[in-house]
C-alpha cells in the first residue's frame, strides 16, 4: 500500500541561500511553484515565496530576503490529512518536509497529495455522504461516528468541512448502513442534516404534506 512519504519529492534541489534573485526569478518563470525551500549551508531556513521574488532586486540574494521568507513545513512522521492541513493554511502548492532531526528530506506537491487522498477509501470506496451540523460546543467527534456504528453503520471516514464562531459542519461518508435510520438518529441527537437524501423520511413527509395542502388550497 502507498504511503504518503513515498510522495516525498527530490526531483529539485531546494534553492542556496547564496544564489542572485535573479537566478530565483529565472527558477520560478520556469516551474508553476507558489513557494520554494531555501537552505544556508544544507540547513532549511524556509520557504521563498514566486510573487515575493518578482518584487525583489535581481543583484541580491536571496539571503538578503531571508526576513521574508515563510517557516511553514512538514515533518516526515505527519499524516497526511496533516500535511494537507499545511498547504491549506499556508496557500501553496509545494510544502518542505523535515526529518526528527529538522533536517530537510525533500518537499511534497500538492498535486501529488491530492493523487494519494483520491486513493483514500473516504474517495474512493462507494457509499453515503452526510454533512451534519451542530453548535460548536455542544458537538462530540465520538458521538458522531457512535451514531453511525449503533445504526450497523460503517464510516469510511469523517472530518470537520466548516467552522465558524457558533457551529461546526461534519462531512461523514458512510461505507454501508441504513441511511434514514442515521440521519434520524442524528436529529434525535440535536444534529441539523445539511445534506440533502432521498432516504429521509422525515424530509420525504413534510414534502408529501406540503404537496397535498398546495393541491388543497387549490380546490
Amino acid at each position: 500500500m502507498t504511503e504518503i512519504i513515498d510522495y516525498i519529492n527530490n526531483d529539485l534541489r531546494a534553492i542556496d541561500s547564496q544564489e542572485t534573485i535573479a537566478s530565483a526569478q529565472d527558477f520560478f518563470a520556469e516551474l508553476n511553484f507558489s513557494h520554494f525551500p531555501v537552505l544556508e549551508n544544507g540547513i532549511f531556513i524556509g520557504s521563498i515565496a514566486a510573487d515575493d521574488v518578482e518584487t525583489f532586486d535581481t543583484d541580491k540574494r536571496v539571503i538578503d530576503y531571508k526576513y521574508t521568507l515563510e517557516r511553514f513545513f512538514a515533518r516526515k512522521s505527519m499524516l497526511w490529512l496533516d500535511v494537507l492541513e499545511v498547504f491549506a493554511k499556508n496557500h501553496t502548492n509545494i510544502v518542505s518536509v523535515l526529518d526528527e532531526n529538522n533536517d530537510y528530506i525533500g518537499y511534497y506537491e500538492m498535486e501529488d497529495i491530492m493523487k494519494f487522498f483520491q486513493e483514500t477509501p473516504f474517495l474512493k470506496e462507494q457509499g453515503g455522504i452526510i454533512i451534519v451540523q451542530k453548535g460548536l460546543l455542544d458537538y462530540s467527534m465520538g458521538q458522531v461516528t457512535q451514531i453511525v456504528e449503533s445504526n450497523n453503520g460503517k464510516i469510511l471516514g469523517c472530518f470537520v468541512s466548516e467552522a465558524d464562531l457558533e457551529n461546526v459542519q461534519i462531512t461523514i461518508k458512510i461505507g454501508v448502513g441504513p441511511m434514514n435510520e442515521i440521519i434520524q438518529t442524528y436529529r434525535r441527537y440535536g444534529y441539523e442534516i445539511i445534506s440533502e437524501h432521498q432516504e429521509d423520511a422525515y424530509i420525504n413527509s413534510l414534502k408529501e404534506r406540503s404537496d397535498y395542502l398546495d393541491k388543497y388550497l387549490n380546490i
